[in-house]
């Protein structure tokens, strides 16, 4: 059996949930200082991937990156293509998954006392090292289980993935465009063996973040 669509899946996920992780965590630290009137305008924004469907979400990404777009044809001028390619379904799963880290990670820094920050200002740390040093570690808990969820997010993807990239053997397939595609050539023995392996990671995934929650729900009772 081909096992193109697990890896390219893999992939697109581990690829995506990288640069959702930075964006994420950027975002909602510096959205979370804004007034507040701009906040709520960009906290709609940034969000509004999580409650649309992602057939509308690739659309809009087909409507910025179509091959006869004007940005696609800009950056078709450097050989960067998202219309039909495997890079493309990163894209596709960042728009998507990006949402779930946004959230989370705002919730974990806004739930972070400020107190600890103030007192690294007294003793002359530098913003950057409170950032990374006393924020982050205190927020590790929420961060990485946003970190989680949107892998879990990026791996299951099909709405945005399948209308940016389609679905070729061997070269944009993945877990759920391949089941799709199974299914409707009446290859049900071999869907059923994606979505079992679809399953078994995503099963995967949530056991990390319950444990993380309990995890934390222990340090913050201790």
């Amino acid at each position: 059996m081909d096992l193109y669509p697990l890896w390219n899946s893999l992939r697109i996920a581990a690829i995506s949930c990288f640069f959702v992780f930075f964006l994420g965590i950027f975002a909602a630290y510096y959205i979370m200082r804004i007034p507040r009137v701009l906040k709520g305008v960009l906290d709609v924004i940034l969000t509004l991937p999580m409650v649309l469907p992602p057939t509308v979400c690739g659309y809009f990404l087909l409507l910025l990156f179509g091959n006869r777009r004007p940005l696609g044809i800009f950056l078709a001028q450097f050989s960067l293509k998202f219309v039909m390619t495997w890079y493309g379904g990163v894209l596709a799963a960042a728009v998507v998954a990006f949402p779930l880290m946004y959230r989370t990670a705002r919730g974990a820094f806004e739930s972070f006392d400020e107190t600890l920050a103030y007192s690294g200002q007294t003793l002359g740390l530098g913003n950057a090292f409170i950032f990374w040093r006393i924020r982050m570690p205190a927020c590790r808990q929420g961060i990485m289980a946003g970190t989680v969820l949107a892998f879990a997010r990026a791996l299951g993807e099909y709405g945005a993935t399948s209308m940016l990239v389609g679905y070729t053997p061997g070269r944009t397939a993945t877990i759920s465009t391949t089941v799709y595609n199974l299914w409707r050539t009446n290859n049900e023995a071999d869907a059923f063996w994606w979505v079992m392996v679809n399953m078994a990671i995503s099963t995967l995934v949530l056991v990390v973040v319950n444990m993380m929650e309990q995890r934390n729900k222990k340090a913050g009772l201790a």
